[in-house]
C-alpha cells in the first residue's frame, strides 16, 4: 500500500491586529534609523527647553515662572513635530523612492501603511513626552500634575491633539513634490503655527489678529489643554476666555481629527505626479 502523505497545511493569514503591529514595528525601526528624524524629532525640543529656561528665568505673573509655561507649550510642539511635521516630510520622500507605488501593488491591505504610522507615532511621541518631562522635572523644578483628574486631562489633550497632528500630517504630506522640497514645505508651517501659539511667548502677550489666527489651528488649543494641566487654577483667569475652556479644547481637537481624516481620504496619494 502505498502511503498517504498530508499535504502541508496552509499558512495562516496574520489577524489585522497583527498586520497593523507588525507594520508599527517596521515603521519604528525605519525612523529610529535615521539620525536626522530622530534627533529633530527628540532632541530638538529638549534643547529649546534648556535654551529658553536657561535664560528666561524669571515669573510672567500669578506665581508662575515663565519656564512652567514654556514647557506646556514645548510638550505641545513635541506632538506636532512626531505627528504632523515628521509625517509631512517622511511620506514624500517614501513616495518619491516608489515606496508607496510598490507598497500599492502587493496584497497588503491600504490601511495596514497607515496603522504602521500611527503606532509609529504614537510610540515615538509617549518616548518624547517621557523625555521632555524627565529633563524638566530634573532640571527646571517642573511641577507634576497632582491629581488623577489633571492626569486625564492631559491624557486625552495629548491623545486628541496628536491624533489630529496625524491625520492633518497625512494630508499634508501631499503637498510637497518631491522629497527634497517636503522640509522646505513643511517646517515655516510648523514653525510659524509655534510661534503664534504661545510656545515661545506668552499667549495674551502676542497682537489680538495673531491670538485669532491661531485659534483655527491645534497647536494653539493643545497648549491650552496642557496649561490647565501644569499651571495653577488661578492662571486660568489670564486666559483669553477667562477660564481653560476644556470643552471648547475637545470640540476644536476633535473637529480637526474630523478635517484631517477627510483631508487623507480625498487628498493622499501613493505615486508622483510624474508616475501618474
Amino acid at each position: 500500500m502505498t502511503a498517504l502523505t498530508e499535504a502541508p497545511a496552509a499558512p495562516s493569514t496574520p489577524g489585522p491586529v497583527a498586520l497593523a503591529l507588525r507594520q508599527g514595528v517596521v515603521e519604528i525601526k525605519q525612523f529610529a534609523r535615521s539620525r536626522e528624524a530622530v534627533v529633530f524629532t527628540l532632541a530638538f525640543p529638549v534643547i529649546m527647553i534648556v535654551i529658553f529656561a536657561s535664560i528666561f528665568k524669571g515669573e510672567i505673573g500669578g506665581g508662575v515662572k515663565f519656564t512652567q509655561y514654556f514647557i506646556t507649550g514645548m510638550i505641545a510642539t513635541g506632538l506636532l513635530s512626531v505627528g504632523f511635521q515628521s509625517l509631512a516630510i517622511q511620506i514624500p520622500a517614501e513616495r518619491d523612492r516608489g515606496v508607496l507605488k510598490r507598497l500599492r501593488g502587493t496584497p497588503m491591505p491600504k490601511w495596514v501603511y497607515f496603522a504602521g504610522k500611527v503606532i509609529m507615532v504614537l510610540v515615538v511621541g509617549v518616548a518624547e513626552t517621557a523625555i521632555l518631562l524627565a529633563v524638566s522635572v530634573l532640571l527646571f523644578d517642573l511641577q507634576l500634575p497632582s491629581s488623577g483628574g489633571k492626569w486625564l486631562t492631559f491624557l486625552w489633550v495629548s491623545l486628541l491633539g496628536i491624533s489630529a497632528c496625524t491625520l492633518c500630517g497625512l494630508a499634508f504630506s501631499s503637498l510637497a513634490r518631491t522629497a527634497r522640497s517636503a522640509p522646505a514645505v513643511v517646517t515655516p508651517v510648523a514653525l510659524i503655527l509655534q510661534f503664534i501659539s504661545g510656545v515661545f511667548f506668552v499667549f495674551t502677550s502676542l497682537p489680538t489678529w495673531m491670538q485669532h489666527v491661531a485659534a483655527l489651528f491645534p497647536l494653539k488649543w493643545m497648549c491650552q489643554g496642557l496649561r490647565s494641566v501644569f499651571l495653577p487654577e488661578s492662571f486660568a483667569a489670564q486666559e483669553p476666555g477667562g477660564s481653560w475652556e476644556l470643552g471648547r479644547v475637545a470640540l476644536i481637537l476633535i473637529a480637526w481629527c474630523v478635517i484631517g481624516l477627510v483631508l487623507c481620504i480625498t487628498t493622499f496619494r501613493w505615486t508622483t505626479k510624474r508616475d501618474g
